[in-house]
């Protein structure tokens, strides 16, 4: 595992120090040149969420991945980087109200002079670091985000024009990626779920806040803030794949 093979790949370059600036150009980086995506999911392939597998997968074969993944692999960027990092096991609150029987997200803390929550695995969302130590609400770089901490137990909400919408919640317990192998298991193996339902990937365009995202019938570009539709055919699926991802499914 080559940390400037790994560099290269999300378009940077040692040297680099360890500081908040830095952290918010490898985040803002990262989401740009690596795709949250589920093709291996959507295509029942098997999977792990180890370092080895994740590294590999993102910097040797050039894809994307989803939280397990992308954040696993980035945690392990930033500490081979001089970072110092903790995992956290978060269960996620989108979606139809249903929560999942345990928690299926891997977020990042970095701490500097005071810790920030970091994230590379989570789709549209905040793409520069969040102090913890502050409710907020803070500048995610999309919109603004905050923290409700209550009994060491921390949710992550995004202050929208739309309201308040909790993200997910997570306990200060560190955890490796090695961890979520139960739960990638169970989001890949559970019926219903969206992991396996239909295809997508999503990233930055230059460092955001603009972005592509390509679901099963549409790809979706804002820029400026504004979001616009193209309809897609199962014929150029596979095309727009690699002419805004640069990967074949």
């Amino acid at each position: 595992m080559d940390v400037d093979a790994y560099l290269a790949r999300i378009g940077m370059s040692p040297p680099f120090s360890p500081d908040l600036a830095g952290l918010e150009r490898l985040q803002r980086a990262h989401l740009t040149h690596v795709a949250f995506e589920n093709l291996d999911v959507y295509a029942r392939r098997e999977m792990r969420t180890g370092h080895g597998w994740s590294v590999a997968k993102i910097v040797d074969r050039r894809r994307g991945g989803w939280c397990f993944e992308l954040n696993g692999a980035f945690g392990w960027l930033l500490t081979e980087l001089g970072y110092d990092v903790r995992g956290h096991a978060a269960t996620v609150l989108l979606g139809n109200g249903s929560v999942s029987p345990m928690p299926t997200h891997l977020t990042l803390e970095v701490t500097l002079e005071r810790p920030y929550l970091v994230d590379v695995g989570f789709g549209d969302s905040f793409i520069k670091p969040l102090p913890l130590d502050s409710e907020g609400p803070h500048d995610g770089g999309t919109e603004p985000y905050g923290f409700v901490v209550e009994d060491d137990i921390t949710t992550l909400i995004a202050h929208g024009s739309d309201g308040d919408r909790p993200q997910y919640r997570f306990g200060p317990d560190v955890h490796e990626p090695e961890d979520f192998e139960e739960a990638s298991l169970y989001l890949r193996t559970t019926p219903g779920l969206q992991w396996t339902k239909s295809r997508f990937a999503t990233r930055l365009l230059d460092g955001g806040p603009d972005r592509v995202t390509l679901l099963e019938d549409v790809l979706k570009i804002r820029r400026d803030g504004v979001w616009t539709e193209l309809e897609v055919t199962e014929d150029e699926w596979e095309g727009l794949l690699g002419e805004w991802f640069d990967l074949t499914p």
